[in-house]
């Protein structure tokens, strides 16, 4: 089994920063990609942005330019720095990982509970 645990979340007023955190632990060989996703009342959950090992990252657009994602391979983190923040920001972000449990083995896709971001005034 796998675990990610968030951390980072809270009320921020608009143009402020928040940095998300979000730690795997368990049963791990490998982790492909580990991203962030997010889901606001009454919308679908969408990316927001995804890294691979390799470094290679994908934002969704209305994030380009605010938001920037890394990720410390040694400890299985994955961070979201959030900048430049707007009330449509306001959302439960989700940590998301694909991960090989062990050698050979088929990868699979983890997620964790959530923690919410609210940009308010």
């Amino acid at each position: 089994q796998v675990q990610l645990v968030e951390s980072g979340g809270g009320l921020v007023q608009p143009g402020g920063s928040l940095r998300l955190s979000c730690a795997a632990s368990g049963s791990i060989f490998s982790i492909n990609a580990m991203g962030w996703y997010r889901q606001a009342p009454g919308k679908q959950r969408e990316l927001v942005a995804t890294i691979t090992s390799g470094g290679n990252i994908i934002y969704t657009d209305p994030v380009k330019g605010r938001f920037t994602t890394s990720r410390d391979n040694a400890e299985n983190t994955v961070y979201l720095q959030m900048n430049s923040l707007k009330p449509e920001d306001t959302a439960v972000y989700y940590c998301n990982a694909v991960v090989q449990p062990s050698r050979g083995a088929a990868s699979y896709n983890y997620w964790g509970l959530g923690t919410q971001v609210t940009v308010s005034s």
